[in-house]
């Protein structure tokens, strides 16, 4: 019998497409700083592909700890996933090569593998909020 934990998880990750628009979080100093990203959903990991000099790497190597939120929207009804967790920079040659290639948009942005200004984060979620767009009750649970 599947408990109302793992139903909830289960509900949760069909929300996540293999690209999806997110606001990510990143800490500079005390000061949270927002901005919107795409999130790779791949293999059942979570990526981000960005730029070496962006804000969000130099605050990322100061404090990891990052969250992000994917508003839903189910006809005129509105929820979120709300996830905190860790944003690791990968160094792993073979991971960075596999998302790249899984992202259409990757040569808009980088001149292959070996451009300086390609950084990959891996984000590591220890934790989810959900709202349903059709409730407004809050759900929670750990990783």
């Amino acid at each position: 019998m599947v408990d109302k934990v793992s139903r909830i998880k289960e509900e949760v990750w069909k929300h996540f497409k293999d690209f999806e628009n997110i606001y990510l979080t990143t800490c500079e100093g005390a000061q949270p700083r927002v901005r919107p990203v795409t999130l790779v959903h791949l293999d059942e990991r979570f990526w981000v592909l960005t730029g070496t000099d962006n804000a969000k790497v130099r605050q990322i190597r100061k404090n990891p700890k990052v969250e992000f939120c994917l508003p839903i929207q189910k006809k005129d009804r509105r929820g979120y996933v709300r996830a905190a967790g860790l944003a690791k920079i990968t160094q792993d040659r073979a991971l960075k090569s596999k998302v790249a290639k899984y992202c259409d948009f990757f040569r808009k942005y980088w001149n292959g593998l070996n451009d300086p200004n390609y950084t990959l984060l891996e984000i590591l979620i220890h934790e989810i909020e959900y709202v349903r767009p059709e409730g407004i009750t809050t759900q929670k649970f750990k990783l």
